[in-house]
């Protein structure tokens, strides 16, 4: 593929990409602040709501390996632009909602969708750029994009939410997704890997209906009681299909999840990690936007400009300063403090009083946050493929971006359920509203700072440190190496 397409057409599909790409980030984070307009328009309430996120999260996790797979089976180029059509398409879906049903059941499609053109993206990325100085440049770009779209997502969202109304959160991807579309078709032609894999469909399927049960199961654990014969069915239920699960996995050629690469410690400390910490981060984007706007009466447009400071910090260790600190101090020191600094910011979150002020009570915890995550994203994922054959990066990269997805879907369910119970509690015992709901966020908030903390203890006490490869001496830039972990 590298030897059909010229320089120039190189770097221009490698926009094309990231930017069908950056959609998907996007609505991870536009959606965000429109969360309580939502709530208000199709009324949800405060746990069902949370299904306006997860239903995304969890089809986008779940067929997130699927889709890499069915790229290298029927060609990366093909399994992109069915990506974005589907996405698209779901995202139309999305806009013209008008009822919870409608939204959610859109919301998943659009995680399928998602899901492929996340996987595939970074294949054809690879493909293009084979030369290592190259492919350094183009991975850079690429992180610098998917970093920098949780600044856009968050500024966008605000902006759509307050001058038009939630709708156009979903509608606006409409042009993005034609425009890509358009241009994969000029600029790329097709590849695929000279081997097949086989589909793991029992896999898929096992491991997204577990997953689906369990959240359903602890979203509605608050109404339903944590020990009704529906609530213990619906965890028995999952923990069969889990069983199932890794009972296929074992047995399988190709499997979903190789469970051979949980044996290395540095993929088995990495997946974990990024279980507590996505667990960690989904519950700070998602509550953190309702307490803005519930508690401090923010609008949708000073949401997105209250979570800009975390977000451009963030983009900035995505250029470089996240790599220059693992080519001085390993993957271990910057991994491990960077959860440490995002514990204490969502602690200072738990703080917050329900009169609080955006300098005093929001902006320390939001560049805590934002130092925390840029330090910990590389290392993390290093960690994960450090010890990893060539041959299997890809499968390991793809295993870790499983985790973080299902460990942020079942941690916002588990945080934003304890949330309304401890909101409901504070209300029967006879505090106002404002004072009920900020201390159900308050709980969530110090669970996720428990969740990083031990992410960030699990990362000292279990990888070794490394060393990492030289600069390379003649002046051009050095390829960042990951280190024996």
């Amino acid at each position: 593929m590298t030897s059909s397409i010229d320089h120039r057409k190189r770097w221009l599909a490698l926009i094309v990409l990231c930017l069908g790409d950056l959609m998907t980030v996007l609505d991870t984070t536009v959606v965000n602040v429109a969360l309580p307009s939502i709530q208000a328009d199709l009324r949800f309430s405060q746990t069902s709501l949370v299904w306006v996120m997860n239903a995304y999260m969890l089809t986008f996790g779940g067929f997130l390996l699927l889709g890499g797979r069915l790229g290298d089976l029927f060609g990366h180029r093909r399994l992109f632009l069915a990506g974005i059509v589907l996405f698209t398409l779901a995202s139309l879906a999305c806009g013209l909602s008008n009822s919870q049903g409608l939204l959610v059941g859109a919301r998943a499609m659009q995680g399928v969708g998602g899901a492929v053109v996340s996987a595939v993206a970074l294949a054809l990325i690879m493909n293009l750029f084979t030369e290592p100085v190259e492919r350094a440049k183009a991975m850079g770009i690429y992180g610098f994009v998917m970093a920098g779209g949780g600044s856009v997502g968050v500024l966008l969202g605000g902006l759509l939410t307050d001058a038009l109304s939630w709708h156009w959160v979903f509608l606006v991807n409409i042009p993005i997704g034609v425009g890509v579309y358009a241009l994969t078709v000029v600029l790329l032609r097709e590849s695929r890997a000279p081997a097949a894999a086989r589909l793991d469909l029992g896999g898929a399927v096992t491991v997204t209906a577990s997953l689906m049960l369990a959240v359903y199961a602890v979203v509605n654990g608050n109404e339903a009681g944590w020990t009704s014969t529906r609530t213990l069915a619906l965890l028995g239920a999952a923990a069969v299909l889990l069983a199932l699960f890794l009972a296929i996995e074992a047995r399988v050629r190709d499997p979903l999840m190789p469970l051979r690469l949980f044996r290395l410690r540095s993929v088995a400390t990495a997946n974990v990690a990024g279980i507590l910490w996505s667990a960690a981060m989904f519950a700070w984007f998602f509550v953190s936007a309702l307490y803005l706007q519930l508690v401090l009466g923010y609008s949708a447009m000073q949401v997105g400009l209250a979570f800009l400071p975390a977000n451009l910090i963030m983009a900035a260790f995505s250029l470089g300063i996240s790599a220059r600190m693992v080519m001085r101090f390993g993957i271990r020191v910057p991994l491990a403090a960077g959860l440490a600094l995002t514990a204490a910011g969502l602690a200072l979150f738990a703080l917050s009083p329900a009169d609080g002020s955006f300098a005093l009570h929001v902006l320390p915890g939001m560049t805590l946050l934002g130092i925390g995550c840029g330090m910990a994203m590389n290392p993390v994922l290093l960690a994960a493929m450090s010890d990893v054959a060539p041959s299997e990066s890809g499968l390991a990269s793809g295993v870790v971006n499983t985790s973080f997805m299902m460990g942020g879907a079942l941690g916002l369910a588990v945080l934003a359920s304890l949330a309304a119970a401890r909101t409901d509690k504070l209300v029967a015992l006879g505090a106002d509203s404002l004072a009920a709901l900020n201390g159900g966020y308050h709980v969530a908030f110090a669970l996720g700072a428990v969740f990083a903390a031990a992410a960030a203890l699990l990362s000292a006490l279990l990888l070794r440190a490394g060393r990492q490869a030289p600069a390379n001496k003649g002046g051009r830039e050095a390829v960042v190496t990951a280190p024996s972990s």
